[in-house]
């Protein structure tokens, strides 16, 4: 049995305001559909991913901001951060985990600067969204076997 994740509801306060921060992103506008009064959805992708993000009006019980540890894979740090940067967005990092496994949740154990040998997987920077939902870059240059 095959199974991709596809979609991932972020839940936001301001719809229009989620919409404009990650279309800034350079999310693709996928779709948004409005439907009735109390009900909209928009969904994004970022670039080069299979997967989107959803939100909208009506489609998150969860608290808008209450998403974290979403990963974006990137192939080089230094430049996503810097891209993002530019886009206006403030960004963490970048950083690793001392014990250079993944990374604690909140900011334990983090040591400032990418791995040292840029490793796969090693490296870690992180943001926000306007509503606090909270996001990772993750470097990836080479894949782990089987991925």
């Amino acid at each position: 049995m095959d199974m991709r994740l596809e979609v991932v509801v972020l839940p936001v306060a301001d719809v229009d305001r989620a919409k404009d921060f990650y279309t800034g992103l350079g999310f693709r506008l996928d779709a948004d559909f409005t439907v009735d009064e109390g009900y909209r959805v928009v969904q994004v992708t970022p670039p080069g991913s299979e997967a989107s993000i959803i939100f909208g009006t009506g489609v998150a019980a969860a608290s808008p901001g209450s998403l974290h540890g979403l990963h974006l894979v990137v192939t080089d740090i230094e430049r996503s951060i810097a891209e993002l940067r530019e886009r206006g967005v403030e960004v963490e990092g970048p950083f690793r985990d001392a014990t250079g496994v993944f990374h604690h949740a909140g900011t334990a154990q983090r040591v400032p600067g990418a791995h040292p040998q840029r490793a796969s997987y090693g490296s870690f920077a992180a943001f926000h969204d306007p509503d606090g939902n909270s996001w990772f870059l993750q470097e990836v240059t080479q894949r782990a076997p089987g991925r």
